[in-house]
């Protein structure tokens, strides 16, 4: 079996944890990256130990250092919380149930100054590893490590012979691919992809999967 770099060792981080701290960072910087405007308020349903401890543990430092662009190692995450409030961005943690999720789990509710609303379901799995499992109510599975590119289309199996062509034919580096139905509906699925490449690269492929019939919305997401 093998094993990362980054599990065996643990991320380059301002502590204490790696799991309350720089997961978190990492969940923070992903809602960030979906959300893709300036946060107004934000709200963080902290569940399990991440409820028990989240500010002895600096989750909450951690979370907000995240949403406001900082990595896992940046020295400022010990004064996100004072950061946000002179960025006049309203931050509520609020201790909830999320039901059988892992411990470590945090949804997020955030509103940007245009109004647009995004929420992001994640949990941090050790390590400073994360899974991301709902995205704006879209059921997935992806660690973000990867530049991810979430592809929203209609249930026809030519759309996804016509991804991977296009994967291979632009030369791109595949790390993962699945596909799920959504919200109920069987016309309506989620492809979710991790990809090997630079954002540039990305950004291009995906300028071309927007023009294939069926696609209905992407969504691209830097690596964390």
């Amino acid at each position: 079996m093998s094993r990362s770099l980054f599990r065996i060792l643990g991320p380059v981080m301002i502590g204490p944890s790696s799991s309350h701290t720089a997961g978190a960072v990492r969940i923070g910087l992903v809602a960030r990256a979906v959300s893709k405007g300036k946060a107004k308020s934000v709200k963080f349903y902290l569940h399990g130990s991440f409820r028990n401890t989240y500010q002895g543990h600096g989750t909450d430092k951690a979370l907000a250092a995240g949403l406001m662009g900082m990595r896992t190692d940046d020295e400022r995450i010990r004064h996100s919380l004072d950061i946000a409030k002179e960025k006049e961005i309203c931050l509520e943690f609020i201790k909830a149930d999320l039901g059988d999720v892992h411990p470590n789990t945090v949804k997020i509710e955030m509103l940007d100054e245009s109004g647009n609303k995004t929420s992001v379901v994640a949990s941090s799995i050790g390590g400073g590893e994360i899974r991301v499992y709902s995205i704006n109510g879209l059921k997935m599975d992806s660690s973000c490590s990867y530049n991810t590119v979430i592809i929203e289309q209609v249930n026809d199996i030519d759309i996804l012979s016509g991804v991977i062509d296009m994967i291979k034919k632009s030369g791109l580096a595949m790390h993962s691919l699945s596909s799920s139905q959504q919200r109920g509906d069987k016309n309506y699925y989620v492809t979710v992809l991790e990809l090997n490449n630079s954002p540039a690269e990305i950004e291009t492929f995906v300028e071309k999967l927007n023009l294939i019939k069926g696609v209905l919305k992407t969504t691209n997401i830097n690596s964390v």
